[in-house]
């Protein structure tokens, strides 16, 4: 094999490796059949959510997953498959779970979070999760409930008298 073909794949399965270790998650699609224009859309909206859709052979992808010691990953990878990586855990599987419903060609075969991969049904219960603004406002409020009780007991006494 020429050297330059061997360089460029060896770049592509870098490209790869950092991407993923940048991640907080991945989710493998299968695209075909998506026209352009909706395969734009996903896009688009994947690019607001801080999320990018990439198409690589299968073979790179699975030499990357040998590189960062994810074998059980390699079995998602049968077919023309789209890669979403994500920088937070749960924004990529929402965008894909919201267009898959909306695209009938677009379905999703299972994902990588936190090192341990998952098939579809935990790509789409990663999905329903919320953001992580939403968990830290619940913690937020969770912490917030107690003084909140305690300052109205204390005004409702204090208006008693």
């Amino acid at each position: 094999m020429n050297k330059d073909v061997l360089l460029a794949k060896q770049e592509v399965v870098k490209e790869i490796v950092d991407k993923a270790k940048t991640s907080g998650g991945i989710v493998v699609c299968e695209y075909r059949g998506l026209t352009v224009d909706e395969i734009q859309q996903l896009r688009r909206a994947l690019r607001a959510e801080k999320a990018s859709l990439n198409v690589y052979k299968n073979s790179l992808v699975e030499r990357a997953a040998d590189e960062l010691g994810y074998a059980d990953f390699k079995s998602l990878l049968t077919g023309p498959n789209a890669i979403v990586f994500s920088e937070e855990v749960g924004s990529g599987a929402k965008v894909l779970a919201k267009y898959a419903k909306r695209f009938e060609a677009l379905s999703i075969k299972g994902g990588l979070f936190e090192g341990k991969t998952v098939d579809k049904a935990g790509v789409l219960e990663i999905s329903k999760l919320p953001s992580r603004e939403g968990l830290i406002s619940m913690l937020l409020s969770c912490l917030q409930a107690p003084v909140r009780q305690f300052a109205c007991t204390v005004k409702a006494v204090a208006d008693a008298k």
